[in-house]
């Protein structure tokens, strides 16, 4: 197969078992990645990552149980960025959780609050940012990510999500009669918008570090194309 640069005119996806790419059709500015890479990046790599971003934020979007705060905690880890939470640091500055402000207010009300707290914390770059499942879809939202950050979204299948889930409470969109056709519901809206993030992984049922490797390795053939060509 000749090679392909990945670069802002075409989206390119990484087959899991052959680290092969295959053009897509052309999606503005923005250059995709989806992953199924075993191999661990060198010290070099990494640091190559950290120069690369700059000031920017690598901005974790997904739905709940996609693993956003649980990968985006190690990928800090692992980048020697700070980590932070959005939902977090929303419920710190309401002085409630986000399942009470969702009860007293409403949606509306935490969606204003949620945009405020992630656009004062992308001018805390370069960091790694766990977002809400709702973030991305509010379109300033993703004007900020885009001029300050990087976004990568842990795509999940219907299965995984809810089964992670049921695991833990304080899911307020799924507080339904039948949260399984919610989750469906969620993720017919939802997924169209998170394919306009910049990069995309596959978050699977396998071990943290794995999914965290898979980021690093999307974030290094990002900054650096010529990785696709190495490892074919």
């Amino acid at each position: 197969m000749p090679h392909r640069r990945v670069g802002c005119k075409y989206r390119c996806h990484f087959n899991p078992l052959r680290f092969k790419s295959e053009t897509a059709r052309p999606c503005g500015n923005y250059s995709k990645i989806e992953t199924g890479m075993k191999k661990n990046i060198s010290r070099s790599g990494l640091e190559l990552v950290r120069s690369k971003l700059g000031s920017k934020s690598i901005v974790m979007i997904g739905l709940m149980g996609a693993g956003k705060t649980t990968v985006g905690r190690r990928l800090a880890q692992r980048l020697e960025l700070p980590f932070v939470d959005a939902d977090h640091e929303i419920e710190r500055a309401a002085g409630m959780s986000v399942s009470d402000i969702f009860a007293q207010h409403g949606e509306s009300y935490f969606r204003d609050g949620e945009r405020k707290v992630i656009a004062r914390l992308l001018s805390n770059g370069p960091q790694v940012l766990a977002t809400g499942g709702g973030a991305f879809m509010d379109a300033e939202t993703r004007a900020n990510i885009a001029d300050t950050g990087l976004s990568l979204w842990l795509k999940c299948s219907h299965k995984l999500l809810m089964k992670r889930v049921r695991k833990r409470g304080g899911r307020p969109l799924l507080d339904a009669n039948n949260p399984d056709a919610v989750m469906q519901e969620l993720m017919d809206k939802r997924y169209p918008v998170y394919g306009l993030a910049d990069l995309s992984i596959i978050s699977r049922d396998v071990s943290h570090s794995t999914i965290v490797n898979d980021a690093i390795r999307a974030l290094h053939a990002h900054f650096d194309p010529d990785l696709e060509q190495q490892n074919q």
